[in-house]
C-alpha cells in the first residue's frame, strides 16, 4: 500500500492576523508570513502558514468567489478540532485562561489516565488538550 504521510491542516479564517497571533500566544505555534503571488487563487491577500505542536497549520482568508457560512455549532461531523498534548490539563488552562483563553469544556477526565479541555479559538476552532 502506498504510504500517506500527514502534511497539514487547513484553517479559513475571518481574520488570518487574528488566528495567527492566538495560536502563536496561546500555543507557541512559529509563523511564517508573506503574501499570495499572482496566479494563485488569493493573489496579494495574506498567507501564513504556523508550526505548532510539530504540525504545520496553514490558515487562509475568505474565499475570494464563495460566500463563507458561520462555524458550525459543536460538536459537529467533520473536521472537529486540533489536539495538542499537554503534560497536565489543568496548569495549561490556568494559563491559557491567563492570556484571555476560552475554556470551553473542562478540564475533566474522560477515563482513567485520559484528562482533557477544549479551548475556542478565533472562528469557534476547537483544540482539544489531553494528557495521558
Amino acid at each position: 500500500m502506498r504510504q500517506y504521510d500527514f502534511d497539514h491542516i487547513h484553517l479559513r479564517s475571518s481574520n488570518p492576523e487574528a488566528t495567527a497571533r492566538f495560536f502563536e500566544t496561546m500555543f507557541g505555534a512559529e509563523a511564517k508570513r508573506d503574501i499570495y503571488p499572482p496566479g494563485t487563487l488569493y493573489p496579494g491577500q495574506a498567507r501564513i502558514s504556523l508550526k505548532a505542536g510539530g504540525q504545520k497549520i496553514l490558515i487562509a482568508p475568505s474565499h475570494p468567489n464563495d460566500p463563507m457560512t458561520p462555524a458550525p455549532a459543536f460538536p459537529y461531523y467533520g473536521v472537529e478540532h486540533i489536539g495538542f498534548t499537554v503534560d497536565n490539563v489543568d496548569e495549561a488552562c490556568a494559563e491559557l485562561q491567563a492570556k484571555g483563553a476560552e475554556i470551553a469544556v473542562g478540564p475533566l477526565t474522560r477515563s482513567a489516565g485520559l484528562r482533557l479541555a477544549f479551548v475556542r479559538g478565533p472562528d469557534g476552532i476547537m483544540i482539544e488538550l489531553v494528557q495521558k
